[in-house]
């Protein structure tokens, strides 16, 4: 067990760089606009078939896709070399404004074009990899450039919490799954021993207050990634996963604190 948490991290970036390696194969699955088409066409597509799934996983493991298999999370953890302040979280309104004329778009479209009649994995994605034609790679360069190019301006994961809007199907998950106390994967508080080092906050690529959801004894966040950094870099090793319902999480670290 010992040996697993001393080389999780290095799992995990193993798991995103193979995510990087596969987004040529994979990108269009993972796309805005394939599912407005599909709409106007009434096909069920890949990519609205991956955004369900990744709704439905939320439920159970929260956000645990863009802390390990996303496939522009290596790249924007890469970006720290470069800068690695801390994002204004006050900006995370930007990817709603986003995604819910997006997904109101889609939802008009399928019900003017006489909802789905139709159900196709690989609808424009021919022989089911996605880059195949040279004017695809525009789209690829354009995609992996933007998500680069944030995380260097804006600071640590800037896409991620600016314009992806991926996130907001698991932040939904995950807040639907903790109003009806569902079993999930999560974080929670094992022992006292904090000491307020803030390694934990230094090493979150999401910019959380880690510290302070500790000393608050509730780790849930819709901006955590569950990641395990925290985890992995605390020294006194008072943060764990944890698979149970929210107040079991809250309760633990209530019963330490008396």
């Amino acid at each position: 067990m010992q040996t697993f948490v001393a080389n999780r991290q290095r799992v995990r970036a193993a798991t995103l760089l193979l995510a990087f390696i596969l987004f040529p194969v994979t990108i269009f699955y993972f796309s805005p606009y394939i599912p407005i088409d599909g709409a106007l066409n009434g096909v069920i597509n890949g990519s609205l078939i991956v955004f369900g799934l990744m709704f439905l996983a939320s439920l159970a493991v929260g956000r645990l896709y863009c802390g390990w298999l996303c496939p522009g999370a290596g790249q924007m953890e890469a970006g720290f070399a470069m800068n690695a302040k801390p994002f204004n979280r006050k900006f995370r309104w930007i990817k709603w404004a986003i995604w819910i004329p997006w997904l109101g778009a889609i939802a008009i479209l399928v019900i003017a074009s006489g909802g789905y009649s139709a159900i196709d994995p690989f609808f424009h994605i021919e022989s089911g990899v996605s880059l195949v034609h040279p004017a695809a790679y525009a789209i690829y360069f354009a995609v992996t450039g933007l998500t680069f190019a944030l995380s260097i301006v804006a600071g640590r994961r800037g896409f991620c919490h600016t314009v992806c809007w991926m996130a907001p199907f698991m932040i939904l998950g995950r807040k639907i799954s903790d109003g009806l106390r569902l079993p999930a994967l999560r974080l929670r508080v094992t022992d006292k021993a904090c000491v307020s080092c803030h390694r934990c906050d230094r090493h979150c690529p999401m910019s959380l207050p880690v510290s302070r959801m500790v000393e608050a004894g509730n780790m849930e966040s819709s901006d955590c990634i569950l990641c395990g950094n925290c985890i992995d870099s605390c020294q006194k090793k008072v943060i764990a996963y944890q698979f149970g319902r929210p107040d079991q999480a809250r309760g633990k670290a209530e019963s330490l604190a008396r």
